[in-house]
């Protein structure tokens, strides 16, 4: 199977890769011209043939416009910050079951100092949602954000928009998704930190937001945040696969 490989545009059927992506290919896959690879522009992808090969850069002739991902139902996972080892493998979990956007979320009980240092983590998200991505061969890279307050991230937008809380009554996400389904909607799903929300922050999830944030768990066992996130997002996905 081919890999995929993103490219910054393609310009009269031409597209050049740079950077650690080039390497790889010139200094470990040793490619040479002729050789046949899957590109995308984060916005449609292609085959396309090496026309170069030097070093740190790598030059490509459009071959032909693969065929279109099927439709899929727009997922965004607001997260809330915890150990970035963890954080790391649900960024690439997540990416790999087809989130369109990440929003990192400094919440009550955040570790102290993860907040700031999760600025300069950001570009190390990106970069592992990248390579996961040409790993399963998306056409589009996730969106990951800046760091973002609750409040804000509460007001992020969706058709549907659901919180994970072990104190949720009972309803589980899957029983709270609509019968009625599109690929036009939109689906957020916030999660939690390690310790918990506070009552404070279910407070503020529980406002009058439109559409409403509805309280939803996994079922009845207590789950880490990353394995929470990952089950939430293949429920969603598979859901709306099936609609």
């Amino acid at each position: 199977m081919r890999r995929r490989f993103f490219v910054d545009e393609i310009r009269d059927g031409q597209a050049h890769l740079a950077g650690d992506d080039a390497r790889h290919l010139t200094k470990v896959l040793r490619v040479e011209v002729g050789q046949k690879f899957e590109i995308s522009d984060n916005r449609n992808a292609y085959l396309a043939e090496i026309e170069a090969a030097h070093k740190g850069d790598v030059s490509f002739r459009v071959v032909e416009q693969l065929p279109a991902e099927a439709p899929r139902v727009h997922m965004t996972l607001c997260a809330a910050i915890y150990k970035f080892d963890h954080f790391e493998w649900m960024v690439e979990k997540a990416t790999e079951l087809g989130v369109a956007e990440i929003v990192p979320v400094h919440a009550a009980r955040t570790e102290s100092g993860l907040e700031k240092a999760a600025e300069k983590r950001t570009e190390r998200w990106r970069r592992i949602a990248l390579e996961a991505s040409q790993q399963c061969r998306r056409t589009h890279v996730p969106v990951i954000t800046k760091v973002l307050t609750l409040g804000e991230a509460l007001a992020r937008p969706a058709t549907y928009r659901y919180v994970l809380d072990e104190n949720a009554s009972g309803t589980t996400l899957a029983s709270a998704l609509p019968a009625q389904r599109s690929v036009e909607d939109s689906v957020a799903v916030l999660i939690g930190p390690e310790g918990g929300w506070t009552d404070a922050e279910r407070g503020q999830f529980m406002s009058a937001w439109s559409p409403p944030w509805v309280p939803v768990s996994m079922g009845p066992l207590i789950l880490r945040a990353e394995t929470a996130a990952i089950s939430a997002l293949a429920v969603v996905g598979n859901a709306w696969l099936e609609r």
